[in-house]
């Protein structure tokens, strides 16, 4: 009942609180990680209208196991294919990060296939870096899959993006850190994700790069997230949104942007946790070019892939969002 009530009281505060979207007018953002095959071309509209020109989608676990390796690779192919497409058509760059995820690396049967097909797609156009990968249970088969990952990543020259995982979250991000020295990474090519409190200060201290997921009611809020720019500055902090299949929000990024606007966060120290740190940091694998995604371009949506569009129907390329009548 005391989670319920929390959850209830939550909803009410942000409805309270509206995002402004005056106060990051002009504003870019860059998601460096937010799963877009979990959400809708809404969420794509809302996003580009809230300034966000880029984005990186980690390969990652889609709720249940895939059962088959034509799976994996069916999911990889969407990710540098139809999911790279569908972010033009909305004038945002996507790119992607390739892995095996912790969670199915328990499957050690599939997960021997799954290495086998890595190297095909790692050296893609758009990829810009070996992940998300890293632990979950913290299993010895996730280490291993771990291990053989960052070589992969080592030998194709790209950065890679760790997945802390959501119990006993300071030991294993320890862990990972430790065994990416081990196989002679550099930190600076190393993205370690969804930070807390707890591990913010040995990741920063170590040379990694520390991400952040805000995600409701879990994770980390951007109320924390904006006490901790305060405290730590911006150096190797990046902001990302998730955005999953779980309860998130693919505008995290421009919500906490204008928090810390709100809250005497300067401008610069904005855009650098919220845009020019993430790109930075990727822009390492060659793949990346930020004029890519900075330069204007024309939207054609009625555009093709593979004979299929995100228009539907001979519909207008846009709704409008502020009516109550969808027609």
């Amino acid at each position: 009942m005391c989670c319920s009530y929390d959850i209830i009281e939550n909803r009410q505060a942000s409805t309270q609180h509206p995002f402004n979207q005056e106060l990051i007018k002009g504003m870019k953002f860059f998601d460096p990680h937010i799963h877009m095959t979990s959400r809708t071309t809404d969420d794509y509209q809302a996003m580009a209208d809230a300034g966000i020109v880029g984005l990186i989608e980690p390969a990652f676990w889609l709720g249940q196991p895939r059962t088959g390796i034509d799976s994996f690779r069916d999911y990889y192919g969407s990710l540098i294919g139809w999911e790279r497409f569908r972010a033009s058509q909305f004038g945002i760059r996507h790119y992607c990060t390739i892995g095996l995820n912790s969670r199915e690396a328990n499957n050690e049967t599939l997960a021997e296939q799954v290495m086998e097909i890595l190297p095909l797609f790692l050296y893609k156009e758009g990829v810009v870096g070996v992940g998300e990968i890293g632990f979950d249970d913290q299993t010895a088969a996730e280490e291993k899959y771990y291990r053989l990952q960052l070589e992969l990543a080592k030998e194709a020259g790209l950065p890679v993006q760790i997945h802390t995982p959501h119990r006993d979250k300071k030991r294993g991000t320890t862990r990972s850190m430790d065994i990416a020295l081990e196989h002679g990474l550099d930190p600076y090519m190393v993205i370690v994700d969804h930070n807390n409190e707890e591990t913010v200060k040995e990741v920063l201290d170590r040379g990694f790069w520390a991400g952040f997921t805000i995600y409701p009611f879990t994770k980390m809020g951007n109320e924390r997230m904006v006490e901790l720019v305060k405290q730590y500055g911006t150096e190797r902090i990046m902001i990302n949104s998730a955005a999953d299949w779980g309860i998130s929000d693919p505008l995290a990024v421009p919500k906490t942007a204008a928090l810390m606007k709100e809250r005497g966060i300067s401008n610069e120290a904005i855009g650098l946790v919220t845009y020019q740190n993430a790109v930075t940091a990727f822009e390492q694998s060659g793949q990346m070019n930020e004029d890519d995604f900075v330069a204007v371009k024309e939207i054609d949506q009625s555009q093709k892939y593979e004979g299929n569009t995100v228009l539907r129907g001979g519909q207008q390329p846009r709704i409008d969002k502020n009516s109550l009548i969808i027609r």
